[in-house]
C-alpha cells in the first residue's frame, strides 16, 4: 500500500502537536456517524476527509486498497464499473459515509449474514497510531495472515486505536440478477421460513419483517424465482429495488422517529418478551426497537438471550451506549488501547467511559 505522503505528514504534525500540547483529538471523515457512540466533549477535530482516494482495484484478484477519507459512493462507482460490490453493503446515512468510517463504525447493511461483515472482508490496513507512527498490518490477499490479525481489531473500534490511512477489503462479483419476494406470514411464521430456506441453501440476499410485512431478497435468475415462489408459497413483489437501499441507510419511515433507537443482536430465533415492535433483519439476527425503557432492563432481556444491545440513536449519549463487556474483555480492549494510544489522544469516551 502507498500512502499519500502529503496527507500523511499533515496528520502525523497534527497527532505530534496534540501530544505536545495534551489535547485529545476528535477524528472525522464525512460525519455520517456522529450520532453513534457515546458523546465527545470538547476536543480539537482532526479532518480525515482529506485522505482519500482509491490507491489499487484489482478485479481478479477481489481486493481493493483505499484511503480511510474515501467516499463510499466512489468505491462502490468503480466496483459497479466491474460487475462488483463490497460485500458487507455498508450504510450511507445522510448519502454520505467513506471507507475508514465504515470499517471504524463496524456496521453492515440487509447483505451481511450472506456476504460477511467488515471484520470478515478487512485483508489489511496502514494504521497512524497515538504516537504518529505509521503502521501495517494484513495484506492484500486472504492467505496473508500470520500471529495476530491486527487489521481487524479496527473494525469496529470507532477511531480509537488509530487512524485509518488505508484499507485492503476483499470485494465480490455483484449478483446479476436480484429479486424481492413476500412471505404472507406472521413474523415468527416468516422467521422459521426463511430458517428453513436457508437451509435449503436458497439464495437469499437480505430479509425484512415487521408487523404485517415480510420480505426477502434473492439473487437469482427470473426462472429460478418462479421454482422457489412455487416451492414455498410465496409472492413476487412489486418494490423497487431502492426499498432495500432505505432499509441500509435507515430512510424507511421506521427510522424517523425521535425516539431511542436500540439495536439488538440475537440468534434468529430467540424470543423477546417486548410489547413493542421491532423491525427484523438478517432472518432475525438484527432487531431494532424503539423504547424508553431503562437501558439496563433492555440489556437483561436480551442477555438471557445470548444477545448484546447498542444504543444506536437518540437518547441519553452520557452513559453506556455499547453493551457493557465482560471484565476479562474490557481488560483486553484496555491494554490495546495502552499499545496504540496510550495517551488517550483518539476520540476518548466515544466508546466506553474509560478509552
Amino acid at each position: 500500500m502507498s500512502v499519500d505522503q502529503d496527507q500523511s505528514t499533515q496528520l502525523q504534525s497534527s497527532i505530534k502537536d496534540a501530544l505536545a500540547e495534551q489535547s485529545s483529538l476528535r477524528l472525522i471523515g464525512s460525519g455520517s456517524k456522529d450520532f453513534y457512540g457515546r458523546e465527545l466533549g470538547p476536543q480539537s477535530v482532526l479532518d480525515l476527509s482529506g485522505n482519500r482516494g482509491i490507491v489499487s482495484y484489482e478485479p481478479t484478484e477481489l481486493v481493493i486498497t483505499a484511503r480511510g477519507g474515501t467516499p463510499l459512493e466512489e468505491i462502490e462507482a468503480a466496483l459497479e464499473a466491474q460487475g462488483q460490490m463490497l460485500p458487507f453493503e455498508p450504510p450511507h446515512f445522510d448519502d454520505k459515509g467513506t471507507i475508514g468510517g465504515a470499517i471504524a463504525a463496524g456496521l453492515s447493511g440487509p447483505r451481511r449474514p450472506w456476504g460477511g461483515s467488515p471484520r470478515d472482508l478487512l485483508l489489511g490496513i496502514k494504521l497512524l497510531d497515538g504516537q504518529g507512527r505509521i503502521m501495517s498490518f494484513g495484506g492484500q490477499v486472504m492467505k496473508n495472515v500470520a500471529g495476530y490479525d491486527i487489521s481487524r481489531l479496527m473494525a469496529g473500534a470507532m477511531g480509537t486505536l488509530g487512524v485509518l490511512l488505508e484499507v485492503s477489503i476483499k470485494v465480490l462479483p455483484k449478483p446479476v440478477e436480484e429479486h424481492t419476494l413476500l412471505v404472507d406470514r406472521d413474523p415468527d411464521a416468516a422467521t422459521s421460513l426463511i430458517g428453513a430456506m436457508i437451509a435449503d441453501s436458497q439464495p437469499i440476499t437480505a430479509s425484512y419483517s415487521l408487523a404485517d410485512k415480510q420480505a426477502i431478497r434473492l439473487a437469482c435468475s427470473h426462472q429460478r424465482l418462479g421454482t422457489i415462489r412455487s416451492r414455498y408459497g410465496l409472492q413476487e413483489s412489486t418494490e423497487s429495488t431502492g426499498f432495500w437501499q432505505q432499509l441500509r441507510d435507515h430512510k424507511l419511515d421506521f427510522f424517523q422517529q425521535p425516539k431511542t433507537l436500540w439495536r439488538l443482536s440475537l440468534k434468529p430465533t430467540s424470543p423477546l418478551e417486548l410489547t413493542e415492535p421491532c423491525l427484523q433483519e438478517w432472518s432475525g439476527g438484527l432487531r431494532w426497537l424503539y423504547s424508553e425503557r431503562p437501558a439496563a432492563e433492555i440489556r437483561n432481556l436480551v442477555e438471557r438471550q445470548g444477545g448484546h444491545a447498542i444504543q444506536f440513536r437518540n437518547g441519553d449519549r452520557s452513559g453506556d451506549i455499547f453493551h457493557p463487556l465482560h471484565p476479562r474483555i474490557a481488560g483486553i480492549q484496555q491494554g490495546l488501547k495502552a499499545v496504540f494510544d496510550p495517551h488517550g489522544l483518539f476520540n476518548p469516551g466515544r466508546h466506553y467511559a474509560n478509552y
